[in-house]
C-alpha cells in the first residue's frame, strides 16, 4: 500500500502527495473529476477457484485444530523499500502461501474461533484502486502505476474464503475478545496491532505472548514437513524447469568464457523468470577457487577453460514452490584426473546418502551414510588418519565437507527450518517429505593441510528426493550425475569445435 494509505486508514483519506522534484506538482479540479468518470466495467465474474484451493482449506482446518479457540493471524508481508522510492520484488510470506494461495503483498489471514468448535477464515486485503478518490492513477502503488489487483469479489471466488477490505483489519482484531497469536517478522504494522490488542503492559505478558507466537510459527512448519499431492506436483515442476535451465547454461559455457560467472547466473535466471516467479534463492555460480566457497554469490569471477564450474540453482514457481540443485561441471567439457577423482569421491558419497532415504529411517541417517564414505575416501587419500570411526566421531572431516548433506525442500529453499527437533532433524522420514541430498568436498585455495594440486577445487552434487512409501524418487534424475554422464551431457550441449 502507498505511503498515504496504511491499514485501517478511511477509503477517501487519499491525498496526493507529489514527489519534491516530480514535473506534476498539481491536479486540478477538471483534471480529477475527468479521471474519475468513462471506465468501462472490468469485475471478473464466475471465476473458478485456483487448484490448491481444496488444500489449502484443508491446512487452515488442521491449523485451527491445533490452537482451538485461539484467534490465529497471519499476515503476507509488506513491500520493502530498496532504495529511495522502489521496492525489492515482492515475496509473500510462506505461511501465509501455504494457506491461501495468495501471492500478493499487503493481506493478512485471520481465523476466529466459530461456536462449531472450528475457525471462520477472513482474507483481508487491498481492494482494488479506488477509481473516485484518485489513487489509482496518483498513487504510487495505484493500478496505473504497478497494474491491476482483484477485487474482493474477485478474491473470495479465486482463494475459496471470505474476504474483507484489509483497512478494516484494525477494527476486526479490537473487536475480538479471544486469545490472540500471529506469525511474527513480516509486517511490523500487524505486529504492533496485536500488541496493542493484546495489551500486555508487563515484561512477563510480553514474554508469555511471545512463546504464544513462536509456537504458532513452530506449528505451522510442523505442518509443513509432509507435503500433500499437489504440493509434489509443483516441487516436481520447479525441478523440471531447473533440469532446463542447467541445460541452458551447459549450451552457454562457451559465452561465459568470454564473460564471467554473471553470465551463467543469467543464463539461468531467463529460464527462472520465463517458467516461474522467479529463482528461489540466489543462484551460486561459482567457477575454479570460488566453488570453495560454499554460499558463492557474487558470481563476478572469470570462468576459465580447465576449472571447474559449481552451479548450485532452483526454479521458484508461481506458486512459489522452490527446487534446489547443484551440479558440478568441467568447463571444458571433460574432466581432469584429478578432478574426476574428487567428482567421484563425492558422487559416491551422494549415492551412499540417497541410498538411506527410506520411510521410517532417521532423518539424520543420509547425512551419516554420505559423511562415512567421504571420510573413507579422505583417509584412503592420506589427508586424514583413521580410524574413520574417530574421524566420524569428532567430525575431522569436516575440514574439507563444511556443511549437511541435506535440508527439507518446499515452499522454503531450506524449508520447515523452525519445526520442532523431535519432527525434523531427530524424527522419523516419511512418505511426502521432500529434502535435498547434498554432499561437498571443497578443498580452500590456502589450505596447507592438503596436496598444492588440490588447492582450490571444490565439488558438490545436489539433488531433490522425495520420500515414498516404497523407499525414494530422486526428482531431479533429469540431470546426470556420475562424471561420465557429466561429461556425455556436456558433448551434446556444447558447440563442436
Amino acid at each position: 500500500m502507498s505511503d498515504q494509505q496504511r491499514p485501517g486508514d478511511r477509503a477517501d483519506a487519499f491525498v496526493f502527495t507529489p514527489r519534491k522534484n516530480g514535473q506534476s506538482q498539481s491536479v486540478s479540479d477538471e483534471l480529477a473529476a475527468w479521471m474519475s468518470t468513462g471506465w468501462a466495467d472490468t469485475e471478473l465474474r464466475d471465476l473458478d477457484p485456483i487448484e490448491q484451493a481444496p488444500h489449502t482449506a484443508r491446512r487452515r482446518a488442521a491449523l485451527g485444530a491445533a490452537f482451538p479457540g485461539e484467534r490465529l493471524v497471519v499476515p503476507a508481508g509488506q513491500l520493502v523499500t530498496r532504495s529511495n522510492d522502489t521496492e525489492y520484488p515482492f515475496r509473500a510470506a510462506t505461511d501465509y502461501a501455504y494457506l491461501t494461495g495468495d501471492t500478493a503483498d499487503g493481506g493478512c489471514l485471520v481465523l476466529t474461533p466459530n461456536a462449531d468448535g472450528g475457525h471462520d477464515a477472513v482474507l483481508y486485503l487491498k481492494p482494488r484502486s479506488d477509481r473516485e478518490n484518485g489513487e489509482f492513477w496518483l498513487g504510487q502503488y495505484g493500478e496505473l502505476w504497478t497494474g491491476r489487483r482483484n477485487s474482493l469479489q474477485e478474491a473470495s471466488a479465486l482463494f475459496a474464503v471470505a474476504t474483507a477490505d484489509v483497512r478494516t483489519l484494525p477494527e476486526a482484531l479490537r473487536s475480538g475478545t479471544t486469545a490472540l497469536r500471529v506469525v511474527r517478522g513480516h509486517d511490523a504494522d500487524v505486529d504492533a496491532l496485536v500488541d496493542e490488542v493484546r495489551g500486555d503492559t508487563d515484561s512477563e505478558a510480553k514474554a508469555k505472548s511471545a512463546r504464544l507466537d513462536t509456537e504458532l510459527g513452530v506449528a505451522l512448519a510442523d505442518h509443513r514437513l509432509v507435503k500433500d499431492e499437489w504440493e509434489v506436483a509443483q516441487l516436481q515442476r520447479a525441478v523440471d524447469a531447473t533440469v532446463r535451465g542447467f541445460g541452458d547454461v551447459a549450451a552457454a559455457l562457451p559465452q561465459a568464457r568470454d564473460t564471467s560467472e554473471r553470465f551463467v547466473e543469467g543464463t539461468f535466471f531467463l529460464r527462472a523468470r520465463v517458467e516461474g516467479n522467479d529463482v528461489g534463492y540466489g543462484t551460486i555460480a561459482a567457477s575454479g577457487a570460488n566453488a570453495t566457497t560454499l554460499h558463492w554469490t557474487r558470481n563476478d569471477g572469470s570462468v576459465r577453460e580447465g576449472d571447474l564450474l559449481l552451479l548450485d540453482a532452483g526454479v521458484e514457481t508461481t506458486t512459489l514452490y522452490t527446487a534446489d540443485v547443484t551440479r558440478t561441471m568441467p568447463v571444458s567439457g571433460t574432466f581432469t584426473d584429478l578432478q574426476r577423482k574428487v567428482y567421484d569421491l563425492v558422487y559416491a558419497a551422494q549415492e551412499a546418502g540417497i541410498a538411506a532415504v527410506a520411510p521410517g529411517r532417521p532423518f539424520g541417517d543420509f547425512h551419516k551414510a554420505a559423511q562415512r564414505v567421504l571420510a573413507e575416501g579422505l583417509v584412503e587419500w592420506g589427508l586424514l588418519e583413521g580410524p574413520v570411526e574417530r574421524i566420524l566421531e569428532l567430525g575431522l572431516q569436516r575440514r574439507y565437507t563444511l556443511h549437511g548433506t541435506g535440508h527439507m525442500l518446499g515452499l522454503d529453499v531450506h524449508d520447515c527450518a523452525v519445526a520442532r527437533q523431535e519432527a525434523h532433524l531427530y524424527g522419523e522420514l516419511e512418505p511426502g517429505m521432500v529434502l535435498t541430498v547434498e554432499p561437498g568436498l571443497y578443498f580452500q585455495p590456502d589450505d596447507l593441510t592438503v596436496p598444492e594440486e588440490l588447492r582450490g577445487i571444490g565439488v558438490r552434487i545436489e539433488d531433490d528426493v522425495l520420500v515414498t512409501e516404497e523407499g525414494r524418487t530422486v526428482m531431479s534424475a533429469g540431470l546426470p550425475r556420475s562424471s561420465a554422464e557429466v561429461e556425455a551431457w556436456l558433448a551434446e550441449r556444447l558447440p563442436r569445435a
